[in-house]
């Protein structure tokens, strides 16, 4: 069984939940390493001191701060997280929201708390009320050298913890070099395109969506392993189509089906 990474408390005005923080996701990726090319050995990577230039044991680096060019200030890892506080053991939820008003763009990583020592009743008791109320509760948690906003929601018999972006990580979308639509659709279009979401609609079940770019990795890899040979294809890259009635129903097979656009060179 998974052990906490964190544990510690959650308050609400004067209730305190103790928890346990759970990983909810865990990665999957197909992880390279770095070789030499000529002889398929190892790329080792190593600290050098700069002003020696010589290797540095690990437990003589520490960490450090440049207030100007070349001059640190050192601290250590208890000075660092005495910066903390109050918030080192805590999370304190300073207020609660509808649950649908978190734009989705704010979420980050996701956690599962369980009770902690003695909280299974406050624990239950915040999570049926998150429940009953349709609330999320929004707080900050300090975790590896690092303050998030996080908002604290029940999920199914557990309490489920995002951490969040704060306002000011998010890029205006103003200041990005996107073009504006250049006219709005017609009603034909806009009622067709409305039939095409409606006929793709299906309740939505996470299982029935699998990482297929990583098994296509691992295809290759093994294949290249008994000596095989990777064929690369040429791409089709698809176009906007210049008339996007007929696209649409072409897409709802009220229509010819509209040939693909030829690859670009």
């Amino acid at each position: 069984m998974a052990r906490s990474i964190w544990n510690g408390t959650i308050t609400f005005g004067l209730i305190a939940v103790p928890i346990k923080v759970h990983s909810a996701t865990e990665s999957h990726t197909i992880h390279f390493h770095q070789v030499h090319e000529s002889d398929g050995a190892r790329i080792k990577q190593k600290r050098l001191c700069t002003k020696e230039d010589k290797e540095v044991p690990y437990k003589e680096v520490a960490m450090g701060y440049e207030v100007r060019g070349g001059e640190f200030v050192m601290l250590q890892k208890e000075e660092i997280d005495a910066a903390a506080g109050d918030r080192a053991r805590t999370i304190d939820l300073e207020q609660f929201v509808d649950r649908d008003q978190v734009d989705p763009v704010y979420y980050d990583r996701t956690y599962y708390l369980g009770a902690g020592e003695d909280g299974e009743d406050a624990y239950r008791l915040l999570h049926d009320a998150l429940e009953r109320a349709g609330r999320t509760g929004l707080g900050r948690w300090v975790f590896h050298n690092r303050e998030y906003l996080v908002a604290v929601r029940s999920g199914e018999d557990v309490l489920v913890l995002h951490t969040m972006r704060f306002a000011d990580q998010l890029v205006a979308v103003d200041k990005l070099d996107i073009q504006a639509p250049s006219r709005k659709p017609s009603k034909g279009e806009l009622d067709m395109a409305e039939q095409l979401v409606d006929s793709l609609h299906k309740p939505f079940r996470p299982a029935s969506f699998k990482d297929t770019y990583r098994d296509r990795v691992a295809e290759l890899i093994k294949l290249k392993a008994e000596g095989g040979e990777v064929e690369l294809p040429e791409y089709e890259e698809p176009e906007a189509p210049d008339d996007l009635l007929a696209a649409l129903k072409a897409s709802l097979g009220k229509g010819k089906k509209q040939p693909r656009s030829k690859a670009r060179s």
